[in-house]
């Protein structure tokens, strides 16, 4: 009950300031709300919503894995992209039929993925580097190499742009939704069982409520990071694999970058504190607010930037009620 509290409270906070908002430009808010709704999930909006649900939901996830346990990645870019570029590397060199390279492209982008985020778990367990400046840093040089590789040995020829050419293996769509949106779910679904289930998540569960009881209790919190962030960056190589294997089946510098799947996915996992089933939802109503924010551009002329604004505030709104519940539970 008090986590459903701690979300209401900053969500119902934030739309009544979008209300105001919204008021003091002259546009009616219920109109602004019902056109975000309506063009989030309406027959010509669920489309979109679902496309752009898939990359973020699956970046939520991912940075919602080592965030259970107090462990933030700030390198989900740095491991989308490393995973896309491994992924088109196969896609386009590896011989053999396009399941098979479909497969193997997958393989590839958890594989890349997971390396370079335990590499970052490496730094901070050998040589003392705090995780949020390991995982950070370290996106700029897989961010920096994917596009040197775009530009140069993996360039289309027969483009000017930053980008390689289309690839013969590729996922199905239904609708105009890759078919990557049910590895993601499956991904979810067995990251719930783990952590509802099994020890490790147990172990997970300890190490974010009390760091220093958790190492009392004899976890072993090096090993915990590196598995921690190994699944974290391979969730997130995933995603990048299967974005560069659906439309338009090919790499584009920045592409992955721009639409800001990362850290709309850190806002879904913070605002549902990592649950995995809450994380997903989280990460649904982002991306419908992202959606519809184009269809309240169209029907209100109110810029869509007010979808960002409201999720910003809506994080500050949770941090403060996060720390107005705890005050209160110690009190009591």
């Amino acid at each position: 009950m008090t986590r459903v509290r701690l979300v209401a409270v900053p969500v119902a906070a934030a739309l009544v300031l979008g209300a105001i908002l919204l008021l003091a430009t002259g546009t009616d808010p219920l109109a602004a709300y019902g056109a975000i709704v309506s063009g989030a999930f309406g027959p010509d909006g669920i489309g979109d919503t679902l496309a752009y649900a898939v990359p973020v939901a699956g970046m939520a996830t991912a940075l919602a894995i080592p965030l259970r346990a107090g462990m933030v990645n700030l390198g989900g870019e740095g491991q989308l992209v490393l995973g896309a570029i491994s992924a088109l590397a196969v896609g386009l060199y590896v011989p053999g039929p396009g399941p098979v390279k479909v497969i193997l492209a997958l393989l590839a982008g958890i594989a890349a993925g997971g390396a370079y985020a335990a590499l970052a778990a490496v730094c901070e367990n050998r040589l003392g580097v705090p995780l949020l400046i390991s995982t950070l840093l370290l996106s700029y040089p897989a961010m920096a190499l994917a596009g040197y590789l775009v530009r140069f040995p993996l360039k289309d020829a027969g483009s000017s742009l930053p980008q390689s050419p289309q690839m013969s293996a590729r996922l199905p769509e239904i609708d105009g939704v890759t078919t990557g949106i049910f590895l993601v779910v499956t991904v979810i679904a067995v990251y719930t069982v783990i952590d509802a289930r099994t020890p490790a998540g147990f172990e997970t569960k300890v190490t974010g409520w009390a760091p220093r009881f958790a190492a009392y209790a004899g976890i072993d919190r090096p090993k915990l990071t590196l598995r921690l962030l190994a699944a974290s960056g391979g969730t997130a190589g995933l995603v990048g694999a299967i974005a560069v294997l659906g439309f338009p089946y090919r790499f584009i510098d920045g592409a992955l970058i721009t639409p800001q799947y990362t850290w709309i996915g850190l806002l879904a996992a913070l605002l549902a504190g990592a649950s995995p089933l809450g994380t997903l939802l989280a990460a649904v109503f982002f991306a419908a607010l992202t959606s519809g924010g184009f269809a309240m551009e169209r029907a209100t002329q109110v810029p869509r930037e007010l979808t960002a604004v409201l999720q910003a505030v809506l994080i500050i709104f949770l941090a403060a009620t996060s720390g107005v519940f705890k005050r209160k539970a110690r009190r009591a």
